[in-house]
């Protein structure tokens, strides 16, 4: 087959090229060079443009429905964690966020200025400079409602796309090298040693950096009496700060009846569950273990719940392994067997520190007996039902519901100003995926699900728009050449060091968290993966949940405000 005959197939099948780009663009984003990854939305983007150099467009409606699909999979999903936020800590470390929305804007503005960018050019530069492919969307739907020829309009959305793709690149690397290299100079700390520091502050121990990253393993284990003969349940159980729990006692073939004054005898087999490091000392104590486990199996489970009761919020992670017999007055008295084995956190796994404060809508994973289970889920919250099975008319009447909002408008400042779709099914989604959290018992849409609209839907709408822009990308590069890539460096150093500052100077954070949460507020998740390698655990993610949650829903409402303030600017 010739290239000519390939050509030809494209043009007449374009659906062949939106798979070709899908494929290759993804493929492209996981390659690395050095600490950098541009990822599957950026390769796709780039791939898009050369091919779409060869006059391959798609329909505009598959465009619109996958974004419509993405963008309120993106509110949907970070709904829970951006209201939980909303609280005196979360707004304090919104103040990051703040000066991220403020700088980009006011920087964009002042380059529009000076270089005459059209509306375009500077939401794409936003966009890849603040490293958020969720603003080429809004801002595209919002340049399609301007009222401009067809012509002017499409080149315009083109600009949108090439600028961000030259200056993604570049604030990419800037912000990852920046956060998890200079900074650290910068503040004249060796950013390993203050996470460890902080570590061993949340009552961490150097043993448990890797095991932070996973659930503990929790085994179960027989052991028959011997030196713990005459001792209490209590007395053996003590020590080990519920690590471990004797989950059940056979004496003479009989079940006995579990408690904290229950004496051993000799000759007694025990079921212990709990942490495997803990096991050997277990055994120093009680006796022997036993390989036939027959007669003492019993149901252990894991389940997930949603953190709503009040008494629980703002607590630390030591308060659940404490022994609720009067230790805290205020906190119902657990099942003794009962381990929390996971904090999921914005869908982050959170450090397991004995330190760590607990948030409202966080998931605890609950390791324990069955039977133990329902007793103990509404001490908690909420119990999480994991379901393959998707709520396609509440997703639906989401986006609808989206799409009228945003067709409203009004001025501000005497520039008009409207959400559009993409803003509307936003906002739609962030109510929709709170409700959905406020009441996790009702089945709606599967995080594999939402993760799939998420990513099909930004990669397919990315492609869309690469392959229409192709053919006029060329002449926005000749126009502004290198200008571009450095004022992506600049735009996305600039917020960061006003950040670095107040964070340093006036919030007094930590340094490891303070890093995590200039990653976040520039949603640049390869900036978070560099730094933890750098401080070698993960206490950057204390930071990086809030802020990312914040910026993730307020960058994207501001492509609209970008192109109406960039054409009120040239209409001066």
């Amino acid at each position: 087959m010739s290239s000519s005959e390939l050509v030809d197939i494209l043009r007449t099948h374009p659906e062949i090229a939106l798979f070709l780009v899908l494929a290759l663009g993804h493929a492209f984003g996981q390659i690395r060079f050095g600490p950098i990854q541009l990822g599957g939305v950026c390769g796709t983007l780039i791939v898009a443009l050369l091919v779409g150099q060869l006059g391959i467009t798609l329909d505009n409606g598959v465009k619109n429905v996958f974004f419509m699909l993405f963008i309120f999979a993106l509110g949907y999903a970070g709904g829970p964690q951006f209201f939980a936020n909303l609280d005196a800590k979360g707004l304090r470390m919104g103040l990051l966020c703040l000066i991220e929305v403020v700088a980009v804007i006011a920087l964009v503005l002042a380059a529009a200025s000076f270089f005459g960018f059209d509306q375009g050019t500077a939401a794409g530069l936003m966009a890849g400079a603040a490293t958020e492919s969720a603003v080429v969307g809004t801002a595209t739907d919002a340049i399609s409602k301007l009222s401009l020829p067809p012509d002017e309009i499409r080149q315009l959305q083109a600009n949108v796309v090439t600028a961000y793709s030259i200056t993604y690149v570049f604030g990419l690397i800037a912000i990852v090298v920046i956060t998890s290299q200079v900074f650290p100079l910068l503040m004249r700390i060796d950013l390993r040693e203050e996470a460890d520091k902080l570590w061993r502050s949340m009552g961490g121990h150097e043993d448990d950096d890797g095991a932070t990253l996973a659930a503990p393993e929790m085994v179960g284990r027989v052991f028959d009496v011997t030196t713990g003969r005459d001792r209490t349940v209590g007395e053996l159980m003590d020590p080990f700060k519920r690590r471990v729990g004797i989950e059940r006692v056979l004496r003479d073939g009989q079940s006995m009846d579990i408690g904290a004054a229950l004496r051993l005898a000799a000759g007694d087999r025990v079921l212990v569950v709990g942490q495997r490091a803990a096991m050997v000392e277990v055994a120093a104590l009680i006796g022997p273990e036993r390989a036939d486990t027959a007669e003492l199996d019993a149901v252990i489970e894991t389940v997930e719940v949603m953190l709503t009761q009040p008494e629980w919020i703002d607590r630390q992670l030591r308060d659940l392994k404490a022994d609720r017999r009067g230790a805290i007055d205020a906190l119902p008295r657990l099942p003794q067997n009962l381990h929390v084995v996971g904090v999921v956190r914005d869908g982050h796994a959170m450090p397991l520190l004995p330190d760590l404060r607990l948030k409202k809508r966080d998931v605890l994973k609950l390791y324990g007996p069955a039977a133990d289970m329902p007793k103990a889920v509404p001490l908690f919250g909420l119990r999480v039902i994991r379901s393959t099975r998707s709520n396609i008319s509440y997703m639906a009447a989401g986006i609808l519901l989206g799409v009228f909002i945003g067709g409203f408008s009004l001025k501000i400042g005497g520039i008009p100003f409207a959400l559009g779709t993409g803003g509307g099914a936003l906002l739609t989604g962030l109510v929709f995926g709170w409700f959905q959290a406020r009441n996790p018992h009702r089945l709606s849409i599967p995080e594999g699900a939402l993760a799939l609209m998420k990513d099909i839907g930004l990669a397919t709408f990315i492609a869309c728009v690469g392959l229409a822009s192709g053919p006029q990308a060329l002449t926005l590069i000749r126009k502004f050449g290198v200008a571009l890539p450095l004022l992506g460096i600049a735009i996305a150093l600039v917020p960061a060091c006003i950040s670095l500052f107040v964070g340093r100077r006036l919030l007094k954070l930590e340094a490891p968290v303070l890093l995590g949460a200039i990653a976040g507020q520039q949603c640049s998740t390869p900036a978070l993966s560099a730094i933890q390698n750098v401080a070698g655990n993960t206490t950057p993610l204390l930071g990086y949940t809030i802020t990312y949650a914040i910026s993730n829903v307020i960058l994207p409402l501001m492509g609209p405000l970008i192109v109406g303030l960039v054409g009120a600017l040239h209409a001066q």
